[in-house]
């Protein structure tokens, strides 16, 4: 394009309201780009991304840049008309990408607008709009009178905790297939979920019961087992009580809660059978004509761009405001993804008190945030800024806009509390989409309207969801997963027309049509994770908290240990025990691709004859809504610990688009660490075309990889080329401790790296460890999930005591066999990694027998020998962990002292 050639301004651009002083750009614009705005002739000084912003007007320094209407900060510098609208977080993050473009050297503007003050004196009642004088219907379930109509029929396999999380996984895995023949049952599913599963009581359990007894009422649930070990902080007895005492209507849903008392294969032989009796029963349950009032929209986003608050959330607040003129019901969430428009929420509200209400709970999430040394506007991820959401207030203004002007704001309610009449409501959640949807999904939302920039995948399991993309290039990207385009608004389709179409399609879907989501299997769940602050009184300390040196602890020695030698593989960095091929998800939202992705190339047997086992994917809840610097460091630190794993061939990072620690993210960190980018895989599901496109994408790259590889080398090596984990899981006897201690000694003096979490019962007793380091001066030599480097005898920070958290942080050191000490009932395993459980209490063992691998006695130096010989054959690959083919596996990333949900 000649730099001399005139651009009208609205092929180029869009301003979301009337009087905004920034324009949005709708593509590309080059440097030099000349722009005709009205009677206005100006230059574009720096390259604008599409969805970024550009000065329209003369705007001098301390004036406010306005979107929507509404400021989003103050101009630090004189902006002169096709200026680049810069803050620093976005300088920051373009940099990152390696765009290829100039970019401004400085800021020019900053986050700065003036809270919002409710005039109480001057506040006016709004009002709601007028109801249709006609019925719409669609074909729902009818349940009871208060448990409401449902758009889906499933049955729910429950995991009451995090520990019983595999367990329903699994079982709902064994179970696929088996409603196919039924008309009236649309699928059986799991809700697996990362809390309640810690020794002590967490500190959301109240949130916790309250989302766990509304999922169980749900009107899309057709029957609910709920699993348990009945040892857990929160059991199934706790959450019957809770239901009857909060007159949940338990008795109108179909529902057994089981407690695991035997093995795992058993159980799941157990929950199968109370299953297959349910079958004809929920198959009785029919669809019959229901009235659009029955309907409780969840509105969300996630993935959100420029373009969100201009097409996809205006249009699903038209739709929205439909339903509820025929009598339902639509909801709001994600608290801090609204600071900045309060004053557009509270334009119109049923009364004072609803309005103080909704300011309550801005200042409530505040504070929680602040207690973890956050803020609650470090929302906006790098897909978000990337295309062109600045900053929390940009973001929040955006959204707001899924609360139609015509619209009163009806009701505030706290996460997952239930909806109880028609009207518009807000619900306190995250703005983590997930752990928002979770929470409007247990109030009572039985659909939801999905908008997206970027292209988010997201679908709960039993609640179907309408995907709405802002824009027509990124529909066409991805036109397999998403329902609707709102783009084409900006492409001159009116809304009045695109509104009256998704009203029509949201009743085909909640009459049983399948949506894209549905369709292609997507199904994601979190819930608000627990925060570990209940005030600030720990801050200081935390924040200012030393890193460990990662310097080896002296070991008291031992007598030696015989020569030991098992077949180990060589690699380029010394020798191992397993070669895997790792698909490594950057988020929650990727992690289900990466686990579809890893069991299809695991069946093909994809690179067996090149030394391979098998592929792991590492499924987690993290990397999207995740505040805290030091949440961010332990996430990026143990995602390189997985990458450089030992057992790592090959190793893949599957993104999935729109999260905070995307793709470049992680090609930053490696950078940073001195490791190549280049030595990994790289795909992304939305910039890839979607799941079928990025799954090819993924099997191409491995088999490049593998075809150029060659066949493993084999070497008997000793015990100097190991590395051991030690885990326990509740009280352990003194005699138990001194075996540990026994074998540890054993190990390090022959060579072997040892690492146990710094808060482990081994050395609760002063005499076990005077036995393992003698006086030395107890501390952790390595931060959670940091590679070892300097081989010995290690001491593993862990922020919690969640047994998933701490297994993952083990594994992140490098350690290739953990040996799991357990208490109350067989734990969860590494999904990577071959974990040895074992016992000293006898009637656990007697109990659960099949799942645990030794039983401890009372000669302590027989029982070091025992686990020894285990690990042998562990390395040898003699032997395999029952828990690896059984299915009882997690993995789940900590988020520290200091992590919040964002």
């Amino acid at each position: 394009m000649l730099q001399s050639q005139l651009i009208e301004f609205q092929k180029i651009a869009r301003f979301p309201s009337l009087g905004d002083n920034v324009a949005i750009a709708i593509r590309n614009l080059d440097a030099g780009s000349r722009i005709k705005h009205g009677n206005d002739k100006f230059a574009i000084e720096h390259t604008v991304l599409l969805g970024h912003r550009f000065a329209t007007e003369k705007i001098d320094v301390g004036e406010a840049l306005f979107s929507w209407g509404l400021p989003f900060g103050i101009a630090t510098v004189n902006l002169a008309p096709g200026d680049y609208v810069c803050n620093a977080d976005i300088l920051s993050e373009l940099k990152m990408r390696n765009l290829g473009i100039k970019l401004p050297e400085k800021p020019n503007f900053q986050d700065k607008i003036t809270p919002y003050f409710l005039n109480e004196n001057k506040f006016k009642p709004g009002n709601q709009v007028s109801r249709h004088d006609h019925v719409i219907t669609f074909e729902g379930y009818r349940r009871s009178k208060t448990r409401g109509v449902g758009t889906r029929n499933y049955i729910v396999i429950l995991g009451t905790t995090s520990r019983t999380a595999s367990y329903a996984r699994e079982l709902a895995d064994r179970m696929q297939g088996l409603s196919d023949s039924f008309n009236n049952i649309d699928k059986i599913v799991a809700v697996a979920h990362t809390e309640g599963g810690t020794p002590s009581r967490p500190n959301n359990i109240n949130l916790l019961l309250r989302t766990l007894a509304g999922l169980i009422v749900h009107s899309n649930v057709g029957a609910v087992l709920a699993v348990d070990y009945g040892t857990e902080p929160l059991t199934n007895q706790m959450l019957q009580e809770y239901l009857r005492s909060e007159n949940y209507p338990l008795d109108s849903v179909i529902h057994e809660f089981l407690t695991i008392k035997g093995s795992f294969q058993k159980s799941l032989d157990k929950g199968e059978s109370v299953i297959r009796k349910w079958l004809p029963q929920v198959e009785n349950t029919i669809r019959t004509h229901e009235s659009v009032e029955h309907l409780k929209i969840a509105l969300q986003c996630g993935g959100s761009d420029a373009f969100s608050g201009i097409s996809g959330n205006p249009l699903v607040s038209r739709v929205a405001r439909e339903i509820i003129r025929y009598g339902g019901s639509a909801q709001l969430a994600e608290t801090n993804e609204l600071i900045g428009a309060e004053s557009y929420i509270l334009k119109n509200v049923k009364d004072l008190s609803t309005a103080q209400r909704f300011l309550e709970m801005v200042k409530k999430y505040k504070e929680y945030s602040s207690w973890h040394g956050n803020s609650a506007e470090d929302n906006p991820s790098g897909g978000n800024k990337l295309r062109g959401l600045y900053n929390i207030y940009l973001k929040s203004i955006g959204a707001a806009n899924k609360l139609h002007p015509d619209l009163r704001l009806d009701e505030v309610i706290d996460y997952s509390e239930r909806m109880t009449a028609s009207g518009y409501y807000f619900m306190n959640s995250p703005g983590n989409d997930l752990e928002s949807i979770a929470g409007q999904v247990a109030a009572g939302c039985n659909m939801i309207f999905f908008v997206t920039g970027n292209g988010s995948i997201t679908n709960f399991p039993f609640v179907p969801t309408i995907k709405v993309i802002t824009t027509s290039d990124r529909y066409k990207l991805l036109s397999h997963e998403m329902d609707v385009n709102a783009g084409a608004f900006m492409d001159g389709k009116k809304m009045d027309e695109l509104s009256a179409q998704m009203l029509d399609y949201t009743v085909e879907i909640a009459s049983g049509r399948l949506s894209k989501g549905e369709i292609a299997g997507h199904s994601q769940v979190s819930f608000w994770r627990n925060w570990q602050q209940i005030d600030g009184s720990n801050l200081n300390q935390l924040l200012y908290h030393s890193s460990p040196d990662g310097k080896p602890i002296p070991v008291m020695k031992n007598e030696k240990t015989s020569p030991i030698k098992f077949n180990g593989i060589k690699y380029k960095d010394g020798y191992t025990i397993d070669r895997v091929g790792l698909i490594l998800p950057t988020s929650l939202c990727a992690g289900q691709i990466a686990n579809i992705a890893a069991i299809q190339l695991t069946k093909r047997q994809l690179g067996r004859g090149k030394g391979l086992s098998r592929f792991v994917s590492l499924v987690h809840t993290e990397g999207c809504g995740l505040g805290g610097e030091s949440a961010i460091s332990l996430y990026k630190r143990t995602l390189i610990g997985y990458l450089t794993h030992p057992f790592v061939k090959f190793g893949l990072l599957l993104e999935h688009g729109c999260e905070k620690t995307h793709n470049d993210f992680m090609r930053h960190s490696l950078h940073q660490r001195n490791l190549d980018s280049k030595n990994f895989g790289w795909a992304s599901i939305q910039l890839d075309g979607g799941m079928k496109n990025v799954l090819k994408k993924v099997e191409d790259w491995f088999n490049s990889k593998i075809s150029a590889d060659n066949s493993p080398n084999y070497e008997h090596v000793g015990l100097d080329a190991l590395s051991i984990g030690f885990l326990t899981s509740g009280p352990i006897s003194e005699n138990t401790a001194m075996s540990i201690a026994h074998l540890i000694q054993k190990l390090v003096g022959a060579g072997t790296t040892v690492v146990i979490p710094e808060n482990t019962e081994i050395f609760k007793k002063k005499s076990i460890r005077e036995k393992i380091v003698g006086n030395h001066f107890l501390k952790a030599t390595l931060a959670y999930g940091q590679k070892v480097e300097l081989p010995g005898f290690h001491l593993l920070e862990c922020p919690t005591n969640h047994w998933v958290e701490s297994l993952t942080g083990l594994g992140g050191t490098g350690v290739e066999i953990i040996i799991a000490c357990i208490g109350e009932h067989p734990m969860q395993s590494h999904p990577m990694i071959p974990v040895i459980q074992v016992t000293d209490k006898k009637e656990v063992y007697a109990q659960f027998e099949e799942d645990i691998h030794l039983i401890l006695n009372d000669n302590f130096r027989v029982n070091a020998d025992a686990p020894l010989n285990l690990i042998i054959n562990v390395a040898s690959r003699e032997f395999t962990s029952t828990s690896f083919f059984q299915g009882n596996t997690d993995f789940q990333l900590t988020r520290g002292l200091l992590g919040s949900s964002v």
